[in-house]
């Protein structure tokens, strides 16, 4: 509650990652209990501190073909969209795209997702990259998210390999990250409502980064 109060004094967002002990398609139903109340957990929590957003890895394909783990997370997350609206919370659900091909998370996953369930998502940008093989369009993403009146998202370098996401690391020791420079020109030239949370190692050297570049780039626009 104080954080909550603290937060609106000085103009600060605030969103929280749930436990990453999370598979909503886990062969195991009480693993499956055990990740949902964790997210209801989080999501109360988020609540007190006048938090907008709940982030979590939603699951793991494991045996599951993409459709049919797509129909159980979706069945769980309306199940927990539900506590959310009976409680009248104001913090939603928001699951990740995620790093590996093995787990739950493509964009256009989530996206139907939100649309079918209500909740909304978390767009990381390393994430997108690592998963796609070092490959990502800005300009295809913010077009998908087109509908989305704010955008929540992460950013940093990261570490890949053949089975894609490996850790985070700063933009600038990176040797093959998804690029800064185009994704916050993608920002100023479509005057997008975005968050954008870092997730580097080093969270105040690539914040200050990002500030400064954004700023250098409305500079320039004006």
């Amino acid at each position: 509650i104080e954080a909550g109060r603290l937060s609106k004094e000085k103009g600060v967002l605030l969103s929280v990652h749930a436990p990453y002990y999370v598979n909503l398609n886990s062969e195991e139903e009480e693993k499956t209990k055990k990740s949902r109340e964790r997210i209801i957990s989080s999501l109360q929590k988020a609540h007190l501190m006048n938090a907008s957003y709940v982030v979590f890895h939603p699951a793991y394909y494991g045996k599951s073909s993409p459709e049919e783990c797509y129909e159980r997370v979706k069945s769980e997350i309306e199940e927990i969209m539900e506590v959310v609206r009976m409680n009248r919370w104001k913090s939603i659900p928001a699951p990740e795209t995620t790093g590996k091909r093995t787990q739950f998370g493509e964009l256009d996953e989530l996206l139907r997702l939100s649309e079918e369930t209500g909740c909304s998502l978390c767009v990381d940008f390393a994430h997108i990259y690592a998963r796609n093989g070092g490959k990502i369009d800005y300009r295809e993403i913010f077009d998908k998210l087109s509908s989305f009146d704010h955008i929540h998202s992460h950013f940093s370098g990261i570490e890949f390999g053949r089975n894609r996401e490996r850790r985070h690391l700063t933009i600038e020791s990176s040797k093959d990250s998804p690029p800064l420079r185009p994704l916050l020109e993608e920002i100023v030239r479509r005057d997008l409502n975005i968050t954008i949370i870092s997730e580097s190692p080093i969270l105040e050297q690539d914040s200050l980064l990002m500030k400064r570049i954004i700023e250098e780039l409305l500079e320039a626009s004006s």
